[in-house]
């Protein structure tokens, strides 16, 4: 569900409410959009393609009628777009990424018309449109910046347009051993509570398992190195470019063990049976929101996956609130590590879920 107050999205489509900007009539891009009564008041479904790779807010536009695609098939398709609304991401390579796409799909005359909360890069995020583009203008309102560029004429900066396109490409990390790119979570590292809940992976680990959360694939990788027993893994993740990821950086281990890879909201509940489960739940979104709630989800969707005497490994801040719920979904439950503010809680379930 689209959140109630959505103030980015409220005021990216402050400049076209306010007349500062007129509604195009070709075709409209929205880059990383998200759904909410100001796209509905102004864009028709036939005109309007969203763009939105994490999967909550994905079937959110799709609920509400609106044409969704992946980056590839926006890329694919040779539309040129009449405006490109964007709401970029706080990871600025990866932002200025997106800058980059939304210039080169512009028709001619076109506008970019871009959004941003002012804790979450705003200022930036407008030198960098204007540094590319140049501005047409800004708004600002809700504690946000609204700002676009002049109709484009060719008139920008090509060759800076070329360098930002490549900030967010895939790249080795960790000494090559894995593929990330900019903006997916703890992209250009081994995330160290991941790390401290491999060190507490039984070798034993045997069957099928799931990876709630998976990244761009390290906690599933670990597994199967150090788990010979195991025998399939599906890994859930909401963000579809982690997911990508997760495939390369897992394709020799598909050679050993059955593999899936489930772009999916773990919130909404998960089907199979799993002799294991292991995570390290989010607990905030995209928009740095904390939200311990999507954590006491993932472990009460553990539950329900786990067969009867199947065990959840998972890590988490030790601050969060999550023993309530661990005690009401599992028999067992105990501390296996604690270290650096971070805690391993293997959970074991009952009889019952």
């Amino acid at each position: 569900m689209a959140a109630q107050h959505d103030a980015p999205l409220e005021t990216l489509f402050l400049p076209f409410a306010a007349g500062n900007l007129r509604w195009p009539q070709g075709p409209v891009l929205f880059l990383r959009a998200r759904d909410g009564w100001p796209l509905r008041e102004h864009a028709a479904s036939d005109q309007l393609v969203c763009e939105q790779s994490f999967r909550p807010f994905a079937a959110a536009l799709e609920r509400s009628g609106w044409q969704v695609r992946d980056e590839a098939q926006v890329q694919g398709d040779a539309t040129r777009y009449a405006a490109v609304l964007v709401l970029p991401p706080r990871q600025r390579d990866e932002a200025r990424a997106l800058f980059a796409r939304a210039v080169a799909l512009l028709a001619p005359g076109g506008i970019v018309v871009a959004c941003q909360s002012n804790n979450e890069g705003a200022r930036s995020g407008e030198s960098d449109l204007q540094q590319l583009a140049g501005l047409g203008g800004k708004l600002t309102k809700n504690h946000c910046r609204a700002y676009w560029t002049a109709p484009a004429d060719g008139s920008h900066d090509e060759a800076l347009r070329k360098r930002w396109a490549a900030l967010d490409a895939p790249r080795t990390i960790v000494d090559g051993r894995f593929h990330s790119r900019p903006g997916v979570f703890a992209w250009d590292r081994i995330d160290p509570a991941s790390a401290l809940l491999v060190e507490q992976l039984p070798a034993d680990l045997a069957g099928h398992g799931a990876d709630l959360g998976a990244g761009w694939g390290y906690l599933s990788a670990e597994v199967l190195a150090r788990c010979p027993k195991v025998s399939a893994l599906d890994l859930y993740e909401a963000e579809a470019r982690a997911l990508a990821l997760a495939r390369t950086n897992l394709a020799a281990a598909g050679e050993r063990a059955k593999l899936g890879f489930r772009w999916h909201d773990v919130t909404a509940g998960i089907e199979g049976r799993y002799d294991f489960v292991v995570s390290n739940p989010p607990f905030h979104t995209p928009a740095r929101e904390d939200r311990p709630d999507i954590g006491q989800r993932f472990i009460a969707v553990a539950a329900q996956a786990l067969r009867p005497g199947g065990k959840l490994f998972m890590v988490a801040n030790r601050h969060l609130p999550y023993e309530q719920i661990l005690n009401d979904s599992f028999g067992k439950v105990h501390v296996a590590a604690e270290r650096d503010g971070f805690k391993v809680i293997v959970g074991t379930r009952g009889g019952r879920a």
